[in-house]
């Protein structure tokens, strides 16, 4: 049975479970490792307690993200600014960085990023600048890495229905007509991005690298 590894700060145990319990229905072990990825120690940990469980590393997905909504430059919190940095581009920092000794040939990156990276909301100040860092990161990265045989891609979700969005990252009248306006009438599902999380760590997409992929309901950002 193949094991698939998953990261949860403590706080959040009971939807862990929820969660190993769904991919063990799907036929997977669960490595489940508690712990903060806001601290550059812990994120060292993860990787090395990934490796050990799974006995190597082949595919890296980056793709915890905090999205608070702010209405005003003058409202939003030095540490809110920091929170959200530390845990969307920090941390893929840091478990990249961790990740890439392990990393042989052949192995995948795939980052996740946001169309905020093109279209910035403007009570996403902080959230969307991220989402761009995340791009800039990735075909970097990518130029970087290829010498080496490890690719390293991208997928831009648009609006997406995921927690992010009734946990503080809209507003409550945002969060009732969310994805409304998409050309597709609806928000997305998040079985229905999956697959392109798997395209990309396709060997046979093994000519693809620094590239951005879009899913946004039509309404054709990138």
């Amino acid at each position: 049975m193949q094991q698939c590894p998953i990261n949860y700060l403590p706080e959040e145990e009971d939807d862990a479970r929820e969660v190993v319990d769904l991919i063990k229905k799907a036929g997977r072990n669960v490595l489940a490792i508690p712990g903060d990825i806001r601290d550059e120690a812990f994120c060292g940990h993860l990787v090395t307690q990934a490796v050990k469980g799974l006995g190597g590393l082949d595919i890296l997905v980056n793709n915890a993200g905090r999205q608070q909504f702010c209405e005003s430059i003058e409202e939003l919190t030095t540490e809110d600014f920091d929170a959200t940095f530390k845990t969307n581009v920090y941390a893929m920092f840091w478990i990249t960085k961790a990740a890439i000794p392990h990393l042989s040939p052949d192995s995948v990156i795939i980052n996740t990023s946001s169309v905020q990276a093109y279209e910035p909301s403007e009570i996403l100040l902080d959230y969307a600048q991220t989402k761009a860092a995340i791009v800039a990161f990735t075909k970097s990265l990518a130029k970087q890495l290829a010498p080496k045989g490890i690719r390293v891609n991208a997928v831009a979700p648009g609006p997406y229905w995921t927690v992010l969005q009734c946990c503080g990252g809209q507003p409550q009248e945002k969060v009732e007509k969310f994805g409304a306006n998409a050309p597709l009438g609806r928000p997305g599902q998040p079985v229905e991005i999956a697959p392109l999380y798997v395209t990309l760590a396709a060997r046979e997409n093994s000519y693809t690298s620094g590239q951005v992929w879009c899913s946004d309901g039509g309404t054709g950002t990138l």
